[in-house]
């Protein structure tokens, strides 16, 4: 796998577990009685940008990391299982 190519798939990894960590710790404002007038109510009160992308960016990299291992170190692709299709 070329460095272009880890790179493709480590975003996409951290794309989707930005998803994951997002909803991590939410408090609603109207959970903290701070209700911003010409806000949804559902919007969070702190949103933590920085401490999400760290978080996202340490579950990316585990991710990650368990992907090349598998991938490039122990050689295994989807091929290399057998295939449980019913009927077949």
């Amino acid at each position: 796998m070329g460095w272009i190519s880890a790179l493709a798939v480590y975003f996409i990894i951290w794309w989707t577990s930005l998803f994951v960590i997002l909803p991590l710790g939410h408090r609603s404002q109207i959970e903290n009685d701070d209700v911003t007038l010409g806000t949804d109510h559902g919007a969070p009160s702190e949103a933590r940008m920085v401490r999400k992308f760290v978080q996202t960016t340490l579950l990316a990299s585990v991710i990650f990391a368990a992907f090349y291992l598998v991938t490039q170190v122990w050689g295994l692709s989807p091929d290399d299982f057998p295939n449980f299709i019913p009927g077949n």
